[in-house]
């Protein structure tokens, strides 16, 4: 079988879609991403960055051979953060439990191409300081029948861009928030690779 051409090698690297991710926490979903495009021929998650150094996240990236990137506040704020992703010719940046508001700067560069999941069904449980526990907290607090998740693009906003998609489960009678949050967590590792993958297939055939 005749090897490929030097210009068709190119154009298939060219089609792989770079993907970083960032992650402020322990990085369960960052590590199922990285998993599910190991050995995509449509996408490769080429970095994890952070805010936090002692996040579980880069230890995850470490194991799975996927270089990290640790970033200051004041980084994320000044564009050296979106200098880094541009270096490296990201396509698609996907958040993954990161808790800090991303700035207009860098949201209005990937304008579309920029999504992030949340623990709930928004617009309700959304907003400034609704992440993790505190958004489970919420929903047994209100009393809510069912939670899920919301995949969504990022906009200038705390939770309020496009919806993408949806999934739910019921909140149980005796539901504590660390019993609703491991059962958002199967819903998350289950539904996440596959959203963003159809995202990768949408840039690759627009």
């Amino acid at each position: 079988m005749p090897r490929r051409s030097a210009l068709a090698r190119s154009a298939h690297l060219r089609s792989v879609k770079r993907i970083a991710i960032l992650a402020s926490g322990s990085g369960s979903n960052a590590q199922r991403l990285i998993a599910h495009f190991q050995g995509s021929s449509t996408a490769e998650v080429v970095l994890v960055a952070g805010d936090r150094p002692d996040a579980g996240v880069f230890a995850r990236a470490w194991d799975l051979g996927v270089p990290s990137y640790r970033f200051t506040p004041a980084q994320l704020q000044d564009g050296t953060v979106l200098r880094e992703l541009r270096a490296l010719r990201v396509d698609l940046v996907v958040l993954a439990g990161f808790l800090r508001l991303v700035p207009t700067e860098l949201v209005q560069a990937f304008q579309g191409r920029m999504v992030n999941i949340h623990p709930a069904l928004l617009p309700r449980h959304g907003g400034r300081g609704m992440w993790g526990h505190h958004v489970h907290s919420a929903v047994l607090a209100a009393g809510d029948t069912e939670s899920g998740i919301t995949i969504h693009r990022v906009n200038e906003h705390y939770d309020e861009g496009e919806h993408l998609f949806q999934a739910r489960c019921p909140v149980l009678p005796g539901d504590t928030p660390e019993t609703l949050a491991a059962r958002i967590h199967e819903l998350e590792h289950a539904h996440y690779p596959i959203v963003v993958e159809s995202l990768v297939n949408s840039m690759r055939h627009p």
